[in-house]
């Protein structure tokens, strides 16, 4: 059991959005049982227990992320209680959420948690948090078993996505990027700078590689807006099914950064026992001390695109039959046992 401690005048109840994540499956209505909180977060109240006096905690936890308290020009409160917590020999975990995140101050004894950023940009206490999904194969399959693919000489690779090439497109998205950057510089936007650069333009240029290979099969769905643009319930149903399809019917799925420095697809390609071609574009990935994450996906610098026909042969020639199977089930249970918010958190 593990008892965790968070200061009950830095959270904000209306803002659950912005809850550190490990607090979300404790801090439910009335009537959210433990059966509930394992099937929804993988993580029951037998292994952590929130307490109310500071000396008995095992964990501090900072309730809410950078981006509130920096919205809410409580950055200084928060600092003055992870000062305090010192005085415990403890450190204090926060996070930072969204896209980009924000400017935080630099503090020892505080770590935080973040999906996006520059890796290399970024002091030692900063650590890789995964995106927390619900279990697609059970949302949109009603099955906890992952669907196996057969070996084939020839591997099926799979995207579907927002990709435009057009120069119009890309300078939209550059000038984008440029004013939001100046905006954080000039003390107007809270959110942090991002490399000037298409990332719609990016994907097009990776999938016209995997396109033009004789040694690969595409399977791309290709859209020229998020989410291609529906607007309608119906039609989200519809595409968010496509998606997920396309992951199945793939063996590798290309993930790939979208605006912020980070894919989701990542996870949710993991979570259906798919393998990810991770474009590794100095990205911060969860639990790097615990993960041999080069068994479990193609890795691909950012500055290897153009050898990425040679990076999935590699990888995928090493395998047979056999452990091609045991590779998408071994990549199922790294999700279920690590990157679900209950499995990580136990790990982390």
């Amino acid at each position: 059991m593990i008892h965790i401690f968070y200061p009950k005048e830095l959270f904000d109840p209306n803002r659950r959005g912005q809850l550190f994540p490990l607090l979300k499956p404790f801090l439910k209505d009335t009537g959210f049982t433990d059966e509930k909180r394992k099937a929804m977060y993988h993580i029951s109240d037998r292994e952590f227990q929130i307490v109310e006096d500071i000396t008995q905690a095992d964990k501090i936890i900072l309730p809410m992320s950078w981006n509130y308290y920096v919205e809410n020009k409580l950055v200084q409160k928060a600092i003055d209680f992870i000062e305090k917590s010192k005085q415990q020999n403890k450190k204090v975990y926060s996070f930072t959420n969204g896209d980009f995140g924000v400017k935080i101050p630099r503090i020892n004894n505080c770590i935080i948690l973040r999906q996006s950023g520059e890796k290399s940009k970024l002091s030692s206490n900063h650590l890789g948090i995964p995106s927390f999904i619900e279990d697609p194969l059970w949302k949109h399959y009603q099955n906890k078993n992952i669907f196996i693919n057969d070996y084939q000489s020839k591997p099926i690779i799979g995207f579907c996505g927002q990709t435009n090439d057009s120069v119009y497109n890309s300078l939209k998205e550059i000038s984008r990027t440029f004013f939001r950057n100046l905006k954080f510089n000039i003390g107007v936007a809270k959110e942090l700078p991002q490399k000037i650069q298409s990332t719609s333009k990016l994907r097009a240029k990776i999938l016209s590689e995997i396109k033009n290979s004789s040694k690969l099969t595409a399977n791309f769905i290709e859209r020229k807006k998020y989410r291609a643009g529906v607007t309608t319930k119906e039609d989200r149903l519809k595409t968010t099914q496509e998606f997920y399809d396309n992951i199945r019917d793939s063996d590798y799925v290309l993930a790939v950064r979208g605006a912020g420095n980070f894919s989701v697809r990542f996870y949710e390609a993991l979570a259906m026992g798919r393998v990810p071609v991770f474009i590794n574009t100095d990205c911060l990935l969860p639990l790097e001390n615990k993960i041999d994450w080069k068994k479990h996906v193609v890795w691909v610098e950012e500055n290897e695109i153009n050898q990425i026909e040679e990076k999935i042969t590699d990888f995928h020639n090493k395998l047979n039959p056999e452990s091609f199977i045991r590779l998408q089930e071994s990549n199922r249970k790294l999700w279920e046992e690590k990157l679900t918010l209950g499995g990580f958190f136990k790990h982390f």
